[in-house]
């Protein structure tokens, strides 16, 4: 965790030196881009929120050591344990995998006491666990396409900011006043180039999170599928010992 704030305050702090190097500071810029500015920075908030929430599921709410929670309840398995594996996995359900395992082993249990054998019960035990993971796998991932959209849009934005200041400069050319002219003409030339600025300095941190967010999202998921399947496996062949 502290290794991940140190990336991210790093690299905020190599980006704002970037932006320090233009002609012009962010500020400036930001007072000279009219309402596109404003527009870009609710998708800037909007991003920062949306990074918040779901770094806090992915590396707090989700943490977990997925190998020696596994080995902790194949060795309760491996000794026909199973309502102690229950109890064992009930204390971790507030994560995805703690919540698969959970439900997979409960069912296991009723669907034994139930008297059900064999290939059915099998399937009942895969069957549980494949609904869970639909119900849950899913949220691992939830809302972190708006980051992509976000991104886009704050580009885009920029973009249109620069057509809206390329098109009134040259309506000044056109039919200002020559005493206005100069000063028209130097407002849309900076409100061109400083929305196309901010939309990428906006744009440009919001993929990187994206895709740190996403690694850290697809490598839960990875790890789910992997011990889901070696979860089954023990269980079954636990069943016929």
């Amino acid at each position: 965790m502290k290794k991940t704030i140190l990336r991210v305050v790093s690299f905020v702090v190599l980006l704002f030196a970037i932006t320090s190097l233009s002609a012009k500071s962010v500020a400036v810029m930001y007072n000279e881009g009219g309402i596109f500015m404003h527009i870009i920075s609710l998708m800037l908030v909007i991003m920062i929120v949306i990074s918040i929430i779901k770094y806090w599921q992915l590396s707090i709410k989700e943490k977990i050591d997925t190998k020696n929670f596994y080995l902790k309840l194949k060795g309760y398995i491996k000794n026909n344990q199973f309502e102690e594996a229950v109890k064992i996995s009930q204390k971790f359900n507030k994560t995805t995998m703690g919540f698969i395992f959970w439900n997979g082993l409960l069912t296991f249990v009723e669907a034994r006491k139930a008297g059900k054998k064999g290939a059915e019960l099998q399937q009942s035990l895969q069957n549980s666990f494949d609904e869970a993971g639909l119900q849950t796998i899913p949220k691992i991932e939830k809302n972190l396409f708006w980051l992509d959209i976000i991104a886009q849009t704050a580009t885009l934005l920029g973009l249109l900011g620069t057509i809206f200041g390329l098109v009134k400069s040259f309506d000044a050319l056109g039919n200002a006043l020559p005493s206005e002219q100069s000063k028209i003409l130097t407002d849309g030339i900076a409100m061109a180039m400083g929305t196309t600025a901010y939309g990428l300095i906006v744009a440009i941190p919001t993929i990187f999170i994206k895709g740190a967010l996403q690694a850290r999202a697809d490598k839960i998921i990875n790890s789910i599928d992997e011990y889901s399947v070696k979860m089954i496996n023990q269980i079954v062949l636990s069943n016929k010992a």
